[in-house]
C-alpha cells in the first residue's frame, strides 16, 4: 500500500523541476518564434482574397527563425534556481542569442523619414537612400562562409563589392564589424548589410481616399503602385504613401491587388475588424468586381470560366491554366465593344493568383496590355485554349529575356540581381572595376559614412532650422562610391506605360459596399493610340 503513496511523493518533487527547466528552454525559443521579416514587422501579407491577387511568396531579405538548432535555448541548467553561463571553447566566437521584437508592429515615422518624395515627367520618384537589410543567419547557411553566401545567395553585386564593403565598415555580424568574408556563420547569427537604395518609379497619380471610417480605410490604388513593401519598392507603396502624406498608420490590409492593378484597396484600422472581414471571405460573403479591356470582340453572352490554374513560377510570378492546378471561377460579361477592343466585367468566384489575367489569355482575350500574359513569349497562340508551344522553363526564360531587354524586370517582380542559372544562361555579373578601383571606393565610402554619421549627430544642434537640415541630409544620401546603380542610366518609363486595364470597381460584404470611379480607358468614348 505504501508503494503507490511513494511514487507520488517522488513525482511531486520532480514536477518543479520539470516546469522550470521547461520554462528556461521555453523563453529563448519563444523569442526565435517571435522575430518576423521587417516586412512582416510593418504589414503582415494577408492570405489571397481577390481575383486578381499577387504571389504570397515571401520576396527580399528577412529575418527568418531556426528553432531547430536551438543552441542557446537548449542549454541545460544544472537546478531549479541557477542558470549556468554558457561559455565557448578557448577561440569560439559565441554567439549572442536573438532579441526579442514586438510581431506585429507597422511602419512608423522613423521609417517614413528614412527619404522623400520628388515628382517629374508624370511619375513619383524616391530619393535614394541608405538602408539596412537586416537577416538572422538561415538554415540553410549555418556552418558556410559568408564568402560563400554571397556568392550563390546574393548576386546582386559581384564578390569584389562585398569585399570592398568589409573595407567600407558596411557589413555587420552581431552588430560588430566584419572583417573577413571567410567567417563561418553560425545559428542564429545576426547580419546587417548597409546598402544604397534605388526604387523604381512610379505613377505620379495620387493615392485617392474613398472612404474611412473607424473600422476601415478604402482607397482608389492607381496603376504600378503595390501595396506595401516588396522587392525594390518600400517608399513608392501604398502603405508608405498613406503614412507619410496621410498620416495613415498600424493599417491592415483585407485583400491584395497586384502592382499593376488599380482600383479598390480595402484596409482595417485593427485586428479585430480584419478578422471580422476575413471570416466573411472565407465564407465567401464577399462580392468582388472588376472591369478590364481586352484584346477582340468578346462574346456578348456571359462567360464562365473555370479552368484551374497552376503556379509556373512563385519567383517569377507566372501561371497558366493546367489540370493539376487548383480549381477556379470566373463570370465575365462584356460591356462594350469598340471594333477593337472589349471592355468587359469580372466576378473572380475565387481568389488564385492573376486569376482574371489567366483565364482571359486561356479565352483567347488577353487584357489589352497585360504585359505578361498578352505577351508573344507565350508563342504564336499566347496562351489560347492553354496551348503553350514550349516548356515552362522556355517561357519563364523567354519572358526574362523580353522583359531585360526593356529595363522592366520589375514587372515579373524581379532586379537583376535575382537572375540566377534556373532562369536564364545569366551568371553573377563581374565588377566593370578592378579590385584596385573598389579599394578606392572602399575609402571613399569610409570617409562618406563618416560624414553622415557626423550629420546626423549635428541634426541635434540644429533646432532652429529642421526643415532646411533634413534637406541636406537627404541631398547628400543621393550618391554613394559603392553603389553600382548609381553609374547607371536607366530611361524612366512613360506614365502610360505604367498601366494595365484592370481595375478593381466594386467591393461589397454583408455590411459595407465601396466603388470607385470607371477608369478613363473604359469609357466609350476612349481611342486607342
Amino acid at each position: 500500500q505504501w508503494l503507490p503513496f511513494l511514487f507520488q511523493w517522488r513525482f511531486a518533487l520532480r514536477r518543479p523541476r520539470f516546469t522550470r527547466t521547461w520554462a528556461s528552454w521555453k523563453d529563448p525559443m519563444a523569442e526565435t518564434l517571435a522575430i518576423g521579416a521587417e516586412v512582416a514587422g510593418g504589414l503582415k501579407a494577408p492570405a489571397q482574397q481577390n481575383g486578381d491577387a499577387g504571389s504570397q511568396e515571401p520576396s527580399g531579405p528577412g529575418v527568418e527563425p531556426t528553432p531547430e538548432s536551438g543552441e542557446q535555448a537548449l542549454a541545460a541548467t544544472p537546478g531549479p534556481d541557477k542558470r549556468k553561463k554558457r561559455r565557448g571553447a578557448t577561440g569560439e566566437r559565441i554567439v549572442p542569442p536573438p532579441k526579442k521584437r514586438r510581431a506585429g508592429v507597422s511602419f512608423g515615422d522613423e521609417h517614413f523619414a528614412e527619404t522623400s518624395y520628388y515628382f517629374e515627367g508624370g511619375l513619383r520618384k524616391v530619393r535614394p537612400y541608405y538602408f539596412d537589410f537586416q537577416t538572422y543567419c538561415k538554415g540553410r547557411w549555418v556552418g558556410r562562409s559568408l564568402l560563400d553566401v554571397f556568392s550563390t545567395e546574393f548576386r546582386a553585386h559581384p564578390l569584389a563589392y562585398y569585399e570592398a564593403a568589409v573595407r567600407a565598415g558596411r557589413l555587420r555580424l552581431n552588430e560588430e564589424r566584419v572583417q573577413d568574408l571567410s567567417i563561418v556563420l553560425k545559428d542564429n547569427d545576426f547580419l546587417r548589410n548597409t546598402v544604397h537604395r534605388h526604387e523604381p518609379p512610379v505613377t505620379a497619380e495620387p493615392v485617392r481616399l474613398l472612404a474611412e471610417n473607424e473600422d476601415v480605410v478604402v482607397v482608389d490604388k492607381p496603376s504600378s503602385i503595390p501595396v506595401h513593401p516588396c522587392g525594390r519598392f518600400r517608399h513608392n507603396t501604398v502603405i508608405f504613401i498613406l503614412g507619410k502624406e496621410h498620416q495613415l498608420q498600424e493599417l491592415h490590409p483585407l485583400h491584395r491587388l497586384d502592382r499593376l492593378t488599380s482600383g479598390v484597396l480595402m484596409f482595417a484600422k485593427t485586428a479585430a475588424v480584419s478578422e471580422r472581414i476575413h471570416e466573411q471571405v472565407r465564407d465567401r460573403q464577399l462580392e468582388k468586381e472588376y472591369v478590364c479591356r481586352v484584346e477582340g470582340e468578346f462574346p456578348a453572352e456571359k462567360v464562365t470560366c473555370k479552368e484551374p490554374i497552376l503556379v509556373v513560377s512563385y519567383k517569377v510570378g507566372v501561371c497558366r491554366v493546367d489540370p493539376r492546378g487548383k480549381p477556379c471561377e470566373t463570370v465575365f460579361q462584356r460591356l462594350s465593344y469598340n471594333g477593337h477592343s472589349s471592355v468587359v466585367r469580372c466576378q473572380p468566384l475565387t481568389g488564385r493568383t492573376h486569376q482574371i489575367r489567366v483565364h482571359l489569355q486561356f479565352l483567347g482575350h488577353p487584357i489589352l496590355n497585360d504585359p505578361i500574359y498578352n505577351s508573344v513569349s507565350w508563342g504564336p497562340s499566347r496562351g489560347r485554349g492553354g496551348h503553350i508551344s514550349k516548356t515552362d522553363e522556355e517561357l519563364l526564360r523567354d519572358l526574362v529575356a523580353e522583359h531585360q531587354a526593356k529595363q522592366s524586370l520589375d514587372v515579373l517582380e524581379l532586379c537583376e540581381g535575382d537572375l540566377s542559372s534556373g532562369l536564364t544562361d545569366s551568371t553573377a555579373r563581374s565588377s566593370e572595376l578592378g579590385k584596385s578601383g573598389l579599394e578606392e571606393l572602399a575609402k571613399a565610402a569610409q570617409k562618406m559614412d563618416r560624414a553622415r554619421e557626423a550629420a546626423h549627430q549635428d541634426l541635434g544642434t540644429l533646432a532652429s532650422a529642421p526643415g532646411d537640415a533634413a534637406e541636406a541630409d537627404v541631398v547628400n544620401q543621393e550618391t554613394d562610391p559603392l553603389c553600382e546603380e548609381c553609374r547607371l542610366v536607366r530611361q524612366d518609363p512613360l506614365p502610360q506605360d505604367l498601366v494595365m486595364f484592370l481595375h478593381a470597381l466594386r467591393y461589397k460584404g454583408p455590411d459595407f459596399e465601396y466603388s470607385s470611379p470607371m477608369p478613363a480607358w473604359a469609357q466609350d468614348d476612349w481611342q486607342e493610340s
